[in-house]
């Protein structure tokens, strides 16, 4: 067996499995379930009637590097939505949706022949991040995040040292728990670590079309541009239909950046077989050429956040957030040796009481020697609020008064 798969943890929902293992729900109230970030929302006509009308693609191998059309279609939706124009041909790939595409990127990346190769990760973080850099032969490095920023990555707090050994960066903007999104700044300062030190930044940005201002949050490759850097130099966007468009089954995205990187990356997933689907690819045609259902989806989440976050804010500690569709939410209860409240013990007492299912925050992050907290996470639940919008409510209403009770 491969030694470096005994170096991965846990995945945040089967340590939360067993956390719950012993817990009897009551059965009188209906399960209602906020913890997996799963889009619920209806899959939009016009993806299963494109999906419908391309079966005879069942009959062909696809090509790795996707159809033309369906490059052209993520190159004009990039261009509508952050003004940057790239080349269809070089600086595009489908994918099997982000996590796929995350996970693959380590691997195309990274060189683990190199003393000390680094991956660096926001804290909290998506998992695959961790995993990715693991089974690529990399260390991971968590960065301190600053609760008084909506946990924002603390950059300025990573070392030169631990820069100089880093091969890979990943970004998550807007964030998962936290729904926050980077600034210009911060992406300035990221940008000029790269260029520093010569490691590549992967920006994670799935949950770029759920937002809640009157304006669309900054996206990496926008970024890049306003600053100057029009050869998108050393920089991987990724993104995905699955919360955009609620096709979480599709398992369709894309990549785009910097042509080297893509060069490779493409010459990895040829040897990968990650080739999407022929169906899948006209499926996704027609999603990036249409914004209407995104509209309506983006108004379905701001209902629920504009009822359910002044609720929760009578007994939580709670904001709306940027954007996605998380709240991340401090906890009230009695208080542990860090002086943070045990929000394991609340999910758990909140599953057993009130069968309203939460992910604890510590199972989204990492411990970090020095900050305070050590773990970001703990004291804080996520709340995924993919339910419709009554069971959302109600769930909210159960939690208030659960927090009453303590």
């Amino acid at each position: 067996m491969n030694p470096l798969l005994a170096r991965l943890h846990p995945y945040p929902f089967e340590r939360w499995r067993e956390l719950t293992r012993d817990i009897v729900p009551p059965a009188h109230l209906r399960p209602i379930g906020l913890g997996i970030g799963e889009p619920r929302h209806a899959t939009p006509a016009l993806i299963e009637e494109a999906l419908m009308g391309a079966l005879p693609l069942l009959s062909s191998y696809p090509a790795t590097a996707g159809e033309p059309a369906l490059r052209e279609a993520i190159a004009g939706w990039v261009q509508r939505r952050y003004g940057v124009a790239l080349d269809a041909a070089t600086q595009v790939l489908p994918v099997n949706g982000s996590r796929e595409a995350l996970f693959s990127l380590a691997q195309t990346v990274i060189d683990p022949t190199q003393p000390g190769a680094t991956v660096v990760c926001p804290n909290p973080f998506y998992q695959i991040y961790e995993g990715a850099a693991l089974l690529a032969g990399a260390q991971t490095h968590f960065v301190p995040s600053l609760p008084e920023r909506n946990f924002a990555a603390d950059w300025g707090a990573v070392s030169q040292a631990t820069w100089a050994r880093t091969q890979l960066l990943y970004v998550c903007s807007p964030g998962n728990p936290t729904g926050a999104v980077m600034p210009l700044a911060e992406w300035q300062q990221v940008f000029e670590l790269s260029d520093r030190h010569g490691f590549v930044i992967a920006s994670d940005e799935c949950y770029s079309e759920i937002y809640f201002g009157d304006e669309p949050p900054l996206g990496s490759l926008e970024a890049a541009k306003a600053l100057g850097r029009d050869d998108l130099r050393n920089l991987v966007a990724l993104t995905s239909l699955s919360k955009r468009s609620n096709v979480p089954g599709l398992r369709s995205g894309f990549v785009a950046g910097d042509r080297e990187l893509m060069k490779a990356f493409l010459l990895y997933r040829t040897y990968h077989g990650s080739a999407m689907g022929g169906m899948v690819q006209r499926a996704s045609l027609a999603a990036w050429n249409d914004e209407a259902h995104v509209r309506a989806n983006r108004e379905l989440y701001r209902a629920k956040f504009a009822q359910v976050t002044p609720l929760l804010a009578r007994a939580l500690d709670v904001a709306l957030p940027d954007a996605a569709f998380y709240l991340w939410a401090g906890v009230p209860g009695p208080r542990g040796a860090t002086g943070e409240a045990d929000e394991v013990a609340f999910a758990r007492g909140l599953l057993a009481q009130y069968n309203v299912a939460v992910l604890p925050g510590r199972l989204l992050a990492r411990e970090v020697p020095g900050a305070s907290p050590a773990n970001p996470g703990q004291g804080r639940i996520r709340l995924a609020l993919v339910a419709p919008l009554a069971e959302c409510v109600e769930a909210a209403h159960r939690i208030v008064s659960f927090t009453e009770s303590l």
